[in-house]
């Protein structure tokens, strides 16, 4: 009997260590559950900050993209209107100096019909009349001058499209084609700036005309 007793003491001792290493080994397991979850929690809380930070960095990079967009397209204004303001005090007297051309153009009409014209040749006030015209041709021109307007040279000189308008052609064998030999009107320019074309007679272009000749020689030679 004793034996009996003793050994479901045993037992139950056995029994009761074994439901002690199991209460053990789930708090273990809590513990360790609740640890997981912490650092879990802790990982969620940190990709969240990273998040944020990045959102804020972009955020941050588009406004300075923003602002240097803005700070550059001030500048461009503010170059504009300088340069504007620049023209508009440079070339203020552009338009007026243009139509001013035609009081020139005028006085030179005047003085060539003054000379052609053969009964007031005969006009002995005819010279001081003419002396008139030539000092006040050589005033207006000096005001020009004085506000940077200038004649275009032309004569004898390269024909260049930017400040010479051809009227017409001519045939002269001793220049070279392309060359200015007539001035029809003077041309004027402002600072650099074209008032007005000089309207020129150019000596022609004798391409064409080579070709054919050239043309006829190898055909007579063909001929032969």
């Amino acid at each position: 009997m004793k034996v009996e007793e003793k050994n479901t003491e045993v037992s139950k001792q056995n029994e009761d260590e074994k439901n002690q290493n199991d209460k053990d080994i789930n708090i273990v397991k809590e513990k360790e559950d609740e640890k997981d979850q912490v650092k879990k929690s802790k990982e969620i809380e940190d990709t969240d900050s990273t998040n944020k930070n990045e959102t804020n960095d972009i955020k941050i990079k588009n406004l300075e993209e923003k602002i240097l967009r803005n700070l550059a397209e001030m500048e461009n204004q503010r170059r504009r209107f300088e340069k504007e303001r620049e023209d508009a005090f440079e070339f203020g007297g552009f338009t007026f100096a243009k139509e001013t051309l035609a009081l020139i153009d005028n006085l030179e009409r005047a003085k060539t019909s003054f000379s052609s014209n053969a009964k007031l040749k005969e006009n002995k006030d005819f010279p001081k009349i003419l002396e008139t015209f030539e000092i006040l041709e050589k005033d207006l021109v000096a005001i020009f001058k004085r506000n940077h307007v200038e004649q275009i040279t032309c004569l004898n000189e390269k024909f260049d499209p930017n400040f010479h308008q051809a009227m017409l052609e001519v045939d002269d064998s001793s220049k070279e084609p392309g060359i200015v030999v007539q001035e029809i009107q003077k041309g004027y320019i402002m600072k650099g700036r074209l008032l007005r074309p000089a309207m020129v007679g150019v000596t022609r272009f004798k391409a064409e005309e080579d070709q054919k000749v050239q043309k006829n020689k190898e055909n007579y030679e063909d001929k032969k």
